[in-house]
């Protein structure tokens, strides 16, 4: 039976009667958490019938979205083939320990991708964004933390992937349709452009070269290449930050998508030489972020240098070598680490540069293979004593999705193929990998690599507490390889959930 409104509230609704809000059972107590702060709001409950309990966000059952088959995303990634699903937050404290599962696979450019899940993507607290171009400058949220512990990384919405799209399907393989965004086709382009740029570069030489017109010039340019030393002696002038700075290397970025991470505040009074791991096949991460400054290195480490690394036979490929000494690349030998750590900078010493080492080299690119993390790192030790000589300190960096822009044929299943590729490896220093992603007009065949996220993690630095040393101890060496292996493991424990959550096995150091 309904409950009698009392005369004296009927009568004169305006007037409340002071109420006793901790003998009243009409009041309820409500605790309302916001960050680490509790707030504590008194509401009054209703007078009707008792009170409704809470709800539940764990009970709702979830919101599906319905998508039309003309929706593009909002990065132009529109060739995959699962939907996105969601999750709810954890707790500060589970995301430590084994890192935020905050999104789930959202496809690839293989139909069997969808059960493999190499493209998933990690995306807490999204909002979706369908049809829109999504500003990238804005897109990580991250407190960088100075003490041993790791935050939680926060990724804003990437947009949200069609289903299967394709024009034509012919023996098995899928080709683009004709009608894709013009900001997706800039994408390949520059990603095309990176791969082919050593052809590029040869071939306009070679074009020159058969004008004699031009042997005047061509002469005289390459006596100055044999004869150089600008990659080595740790002069910075070719550096280009106009050129690294370029719109294309935005497209280049956003082909994936990849994201760089900042962790931890790095000083600019310090000097420092990054780890990057894995190699994978061609290390575009390591490029995009290193070598370019679309994933905004500057600006998350604002007062230092960095400079990327590689193999010093790259100097000697004309037009190449200003090609990429202007990105400020430079040569990984040990003459070349050693000036560019103790000249220049803010005090002459090299305060305020670093250097980005793919440590792995061509004998991991063998070992690339998707959802697998396998590292050569046990026997490289050079780049710890190059850091114990100059006193730089150690940052570890680690790529998620690295390995899974190529499919390569395993060492386990052709083991023929891997004795060929390390014969090669050892008399011509060089390796072929044995490997296929997409193409350019088709999502199955071609040298491309696939769209799939590429999440780069800057780790805690490993600083240096003795003093510089022309000829470091083997007991000190084996100390700070053995922190920065732990700290590998550290961030990859941290964010495996998040960055690699349908991975085929846990990360692995195997030489």
């Amino acid at each position: 039976m309904p409950r009698k409104k009392s005369s004296a509230r009927s009568k004169s609704p305006s007037k409340r009667q002071p109420v006793n809000k901790f003998s009243n059972p009409q009041l309820a107590s409500q605790s309302v958490e916001s960050g680490n702060s509790k707030i504590n709001v008194v509401a009054e409950a209703p007078e009707l019938g008792p009170p409704k309990p809470a709800a539940d966000d764990s009970q709702r059952p979830p919101t599906e979205r319905q998508e039309s088959g003309n929706e593009h995303s909002a990065t132009g990634l529109d060739d995959t083939t699962n939907n996105q699903t969601r999750q709810h937050r954890r707790s500060p404290s589970a995301a430590r320990s084994s890192g935020s599962r905050a999104g789930e696979s959202e496809g690839n450019d293989h139909a069997a991708d969808a059960e493999k899940g190499f493209g998933s993507e990690g995306t807490a607290d999204e909002t979706l964004v369908d049809g829109f171009d999504v500003d990238r400058s804005d897109s990580t949220s991250v407190k960088a933390m100075s003490d041993d512990s790791y935050p939680r990384i926060t990724l804003a919405a990437q947009g949200r992937r069609n289903s299967h799209r394709f024009g034509l399907k012919a023996g098995g393989v899928r080709f683009a349709p004709l009608q894709v965004p013009f900001q997706r086709r800039l994408q390949t382009g520059a990603v095309l452009f990176h791969g082919l740029s050593i052809l590029t570069f040869v071939s306009v030489f070679f074009f020159l070269a058969a004008i004699p017109f031009t042997w005047p010039l061509l002469v005289p340019y390459l006596i100055h290449l044999s004869l150089s030393s600008v990659a080595s002696n740790g002069n910075l002038t070719y550096r280009s930050e106009w050129l690294r700075s370029l719109p294309i290397w935005k497209f280049f970025a956003e082909y994936y998508p990849a994201e760089l991470h900042k962790t931890h505040d790095l000083p600019p009074t310090r000097k420092y030489i990054f780890g990057y791991h894995p190699h994978g096949i061609i290390s575009h991460g390591a490029f995009a972020a290193f070598a370019t400054n679309a994933l905004g290195f500057a600006e998350k480490f604002p007062g230092i240098t960095n400079s990327l690394l590689t193999l010093d036979n790259n100097f000697r490929i004309p037009f190449y070598r200003d090609y990429i000494l202007f990105m400020g690349v430079r040569s990984v030998s040990k003459e070349s680490i050693w000036n560019t750590m103790s000249k220049g900078g803010t005090n002459g010493e090299g305060m305020g540069r670093a250097v980005t080492i793919v440590v792995g080299g061509a004998r991991e690119s063998l070992e690339a293979q998707p959802g697998t993390l396998r590292l050569i790192l046990k026997g490289r030790k050079g780049f710890i004593k190059m850091a114990l000589r100059t006193g730089a300190d150690l940052v570890p960096v680690l790529g998620f999705g690295e390995n899974d822009l190529y499919d390569q044929l395993s060492p386990r299943t052709h083991p023929w193929v891997h004795n060929f590729q390390m014969f090669v490896l050892r008399v011509f220093k060089f390796t072929l990998p044995a490997l296929h992603g997409r193409g350019i007009l088709n999502y199955d065949v071609g040298m491309m690599p696939y769209r799939r996220p590429l999440n780069i993690v800057v780790g805690k630095p490993i600083k240096m507490t003795t003093s510089p040393t022309a000829q470091p101890s083997q007991e000190e060496i084996d100390r700070y390889h053995g922190l920065y292996v732990a700290e590998l493991q550290t961030i990859w424990d941290t964010y495996k959930d998040q960055f690699a959550p349908e991975r085929k096995a846990e990360l692995q150091f195997i030489a």
